[in-house]
Order: structure tokens, then C-alpha cells, then sequence
């Protein structure tokens, strides 16, 4: 029997603010052709399954 999923805790203060900065930076992130590619590649080897 599977467990209840908790609530996402809400992130307030520093830790929110923490988050914010990470985000904003990830989303300036640039990866190689090669990066790209080989992230690709396992993307499509990987088989989504459905019940």
C-alpha cells in the first residue's frame, strides 16, 4: 500500500530568495552541441511506459 504524498513546503526568507537567484541562473545556462546531443540521445533510449 502506497504512503500519502506530503505537501510541498511553501519556501519563505532566505531560502526563497536562494531558490529565486538558482533558478534565474539556471535558466541563462548554455550546453554544447555535444552536451545537447547526448542528452537527447538518453532522452529517446528512455520508454515511457503506461499502465
Amino acid at each position: 500500500m502506497a504512503s500519502k504524498v506530503k505537501d510541498t513546503p511553501v519556501l519563505r526568507g532566505k531560502d526563497a530568495e536562494r531558490f529565486n537567484k538558482q533558478m534565474l541562473e539556471t535558466d541563462k545556462k548554455i550546453v554544447s552541441k555535444q552536451e545537447y546531443d547526448r542528452m537527447m540521445a538518453v532522452f529517446k533510449s528512455v520508454r515511457i511506459v503506461e499502465h
